[in-house]
């Protein structure tokens, strides 16, 4: 656990310089950025530290498909090219293809995969109170990233008409 809140910590720091020299002047965006970020690994901390990881195949199945599509999501993406933040990078380029050809939140989709067999497998009422936290936050943080990527993107405003946002073909 402490492992993981140092790790959080330095992340966090690291991340908030590079963030602040993105989006200068702009210290609104900024702590905003900082709390969905913050909502994020807090509620996938306390999912992941407060419960047995699933068991039956088929929620094993899903928790692989979900990995796998984060994989496949951060393959196209490309290492470097992505930010856990909802502000984008300053050389961000529009990816249309892989999986976001289909929804242009594949990693997000990812962790909501990942992360509903836990509290299938294990529910608890905190547990499925922390995982709709984490679905709101993901919401959130999607309305207000794609804000961010139209006024920065050339495209991404025709991107959204042609793909879901997080299901494909329905939301």
């Amino acid at each position: 656990m402490a492992i993981l809140l140092i790790g959080i910590v330095l992340f966090g720091f690291d991340w908030f310089y590079e963030e602040f020299l993105i989006v200068k002047n702009k210290i609104a965006s900024v702590w905003k950025s900082i709390l969905f970020v913050a909502a994020q690994f807090l509620t996938l901390g306390y999912l992941f530290i407060s419960g047995p990881f699933a068991d039956p195949f088929l929620l094993r199945a899903l928790q692989l498909a979900g990995f796998l599509l984060g994989l496949w999501a951060v393959l196209v993406m490309r290492i470097g090219h992505f930010n856990i933040a909802p502000a984008p990078l300053a050389w961000s380029k529009l990816a249309d293809h892989g999986p976001y050809q289909f929804i242009r939140h594949p990693m997000y989709l990812a962790l909501l995969l990942v992360t509903l067999p836990l509290i299938l497998d294990s529910y608890s009422l905190t547990r499925g109170s922390v995982w709709l936290v984490l679905v709101m936050t993901l919401l959130f943080k999607m309305e207000y990233e794609e804000k961010l990527l139209i006024s920065s993107l050339p495209g991404y405003s025709a991107y959204t008409g042609r793909t879901s946002k997080l299901i494909p073909g329905i939301f």
